[in-house]
């Protein structure tokens, strides 16, 4: 029965890895080899098949540049280091090589060396550091101890940009978005978060050890989060302070959940007050409600324009929790309304950065066009 129904062969669960994000995003370091491996067979066949001097520059220059680096915007910014690093240091070294042919003093090139790369640890100490110490590597490549000549260093020169070219067109070929890997891990939070706080506010018992590991695991994906930032500014061209604005609020969030989940394990009875309640139980829900469908837009992209209307648009009913003046509110229950208005707030900064990081209908509204 159903014998055409067989197991998806491997060629085509690689075509899925590598046509959808997400399976991209699950399989990213399998990809990451695969993607390395071949931009180093590719620099291998360009300088040997044209015969190249020095051929081996080019492949240790696609190692340096998406060897250690996964995500399409920091390549990109690896490579405009390296392009950088690579014409300053080339520059220099190949002047150190015509003062060494003209006047042919090696003293003399040992100590210009030297104060070149003194110069550059300077300023490896800081911001441009990577381009200060890929000059100061590049102006030892190709001048050598003064042995290599000027042909010599201008091969040397070339294959770096070679290994430079290699490696941009592979990261373009098999792209790994660092905003897909933000999005899923933020969405995967927000739905743990629904989960942790739905039990927590209707007063379901939570053990130590399962908060505990719980709250790890939330902590790590946080940390996660935080280094993917600054490849996700650049390839959704955010400003860094909009992601740092998400993260902040992420943050806060995680930590009322943590005291709200803690308060109920001391103090049984006042948490689950607020479910008990006929009035809160309905925003109780819509606050979930709100989480699972910020969870679902980070997910899916595509359906954004449902989960994330604009400020004022969201129904009365799924407002964060309102209390009036006169009702007094203990610990856990302020919490729990401070709780509902931060993710209100994570779901307004969200709505404002979508077309950015919703990559799916930017490149639907690109076709379109």
């Amino acid at each position: 029965m159903l014998t055409h129904l067989r197991p998806r062969t491997l060629v085509a669960r690689l075509a899925r890895a590598v046509s959808s994000p997400y399976y991209r995003y699950r399989y990213a370091r399998a990809l990451h080899a695969v993607r390395v491996g071949l931009a180093m067979l590719a620099s291998i066949l360009v300088t040997t098949g044209i015969d190249i001097p020095n051929g081996i520059w080019a492949s240790v220059t696609v190692l340096v540049v998406i060897g250690g680096l996964q995500h399409h915007g920091n390549i990109r910014k690896r490579a405009v280091e390296r392009a950088l690093g690579t014409v300053l240091g080339a520059g220099v070294g190949l002047l150190l090589l015509v003062q060494l042919h003209l006047i042919g003093s090696m003293p003399l090139m040992y100590v210009l060396m030297s104060l070149a790369a003194g110069i550059c640890g300077y300023f490896a100490i800081g911001r441009p550091g990577y381009i200060a110490l890929l000059a100061a590597i590049t102006i030892c490549i190709v001048a050598g101890h003064g042995e290599s000549t000027i042909d010599t260093g201008l091969w040397r020169t070339l294959n770096v940009l070679i290994g430079i070219a290699v490696a941009l067109a592979f990261s373009f070929a098999l792209p790994l978005y660092a905003t897909y890997s933000w999005r899923y891990l933020l969405a995967r939070n927000l739905r743990e978060c629904a989960r942790l706080y739905t039990r927590v506010v209707t007063g379901a018992s939570v053990d130590s050890g399962e908060q505990l590991a719980a709250f790890a695991a939330l902590g790590q994906r946080l940390v996660k989060l935080r280094s993917l930032m600054p490849s996700v500014a650049k390839e959704i061209d955010v400003p860094l302070k909009e992601l740092e604005s998400i993260q902040r609020l992420h943050r806060s969030i995680l930590s009322a959940l943590e005291m709200m989940a803690t308060a109920m394990r001391a103090e049984p009875r006042g948490p689950a007050m607020t479910a008990r309640d006929d009035r809160r139980i309905p925003n109780i829900y819509a606050v979930r409600a709100t989480l699972i469908a910020i969870a679902r837009a980070l997910r899916f992209g595509s359906n954004t324009g449902k989960w994330l209307p604009v400020t004022g648009a969201w129904p009365p009913d799924a407002l964060p929790i309102v209390v009036s003046g006169s009702e007094a509110l203990n610990g856990p229950q302020w919490l729990a309304e401070r709780f509902a208005a931060q993710v209100d707030e994570l779901r307004v900064l969200l709505a404002r950065t979508e077309s950015h990081w919703n990559i799916e209908r930017r490149s639907a509204v690109a076709a379109q066009r």
